[in-house]
């Protein structure tokens, strides 16, 4: 499947600075496209460079979610860079694929600190940056249909979705006396470089090879195929607009109706 960008007709976030966690590949590359494509000034954190078509407004930041010092200093330079921030995108996510009878402590650690405590540091510098501001703010963090149902041999991974659901809305109530919106997007399968890790994975604990563990999944969702990282991006988008100005606390799901709720 090609993922395309489809160009908006206006650009309905010029003017809005937005960071994005997990930003050089996948759903999160998604988002920082789109986000350029429709004017904001987009800075992405990453391990890695993020390269984009559209680099006028880009600012790359090479350093990791889950470092407490490291998420501060790319919000200050973000400020420093554009001026401010309006919108953070905590994005970054990895997976683990095991029975929790096989499951070492230490992927359970690494899932849950790159799931959860990425989303708590940025979620956190991202609100101390716009309580200071006054002018309000919108925070969206990436959850998982994973959060909302438990499925096996993803123990680590769903609890680490489910909280973020979870301290996302704490965080919606708190924030709000501030104007600031935080809200959850939960994707389906959502098609991403991601999958070669989860057909290996599954693969080891099914003994299906790599191609009917996708063609399984896929077969799963009633749209009939999977998602791409633009589908995703369109519903942050809408998130971080205007639009949904009154929207806060809230888990947003975009699957193909394979688990509508």
């Amino acid at each position: 499947m090609v993922d395309t960008l489809q160009v908006p007709s206006d650009r309905i976030h010029a003017g809005k600075n937005v960071l994005v966690t997990g930003g050089a590949s996948g759903i999160g590359l998604g988002i920082v496209k789109r986000m350029l494509a429709e004017g904001a000034n987009v800075a992405s954190l990453d391990l890695k460079p993020t390269v984009a078509a559209d680099t006028t407004n880009l600012l790359s930041i090479v350093a990791s979610a889950t470092d407490e010092a490291d998420v501060e200093k790319a919000v200050a330079e973000v400020v420093t860079t554009f001026g401010g921030l309006d919108v953070m995108v905590c994005n970054a996510g990895v997976i683990a694929i095991a029975p929790v009878t096989d499951m070492e402590f230490s992927e359970w650690k690494r899932v849950t600190e790159v799931n959860l405590h990425s989303v708590f540091l940025g979620s956190r510098a991202a609100a101390r940056q716009m309580v200071s501001q006054g002018r309000g703010g919108v925070i969206i963090n990436a959850s998982s249909g994973a959060g909302r149902r438990g499925v096996p041999n993803l123990s680590a991974y769903c609890a680490s979705k489910a909280a973020i659901i979870m301290l996302t809305q704490s965080l919606a109530v708190e924030l709000a006396p501030h104007k600031i919106r935080c809200n959850c997007y939960v994707p389906g399968h959502i098609e991403t470089p991601f999958w070669n890790d989860i057909a290996t994975g599954f693969s080891k604990v099914t003994g299906q090879t790599p191609a009917e563990v996708i063609e399984g999944f896929k077969a799963s969702v009633p749209w009939g195929r999977f998602g791409t990282p633009d589908d995703v991006a369109r519903t942050v988008s809408w998130l971080a607009s205007d639009n949904a100005e009154y929207v806060s606390g809230q888990a947003i799901a975009m699957n193909g109706a394979e688990f509508p709720f």
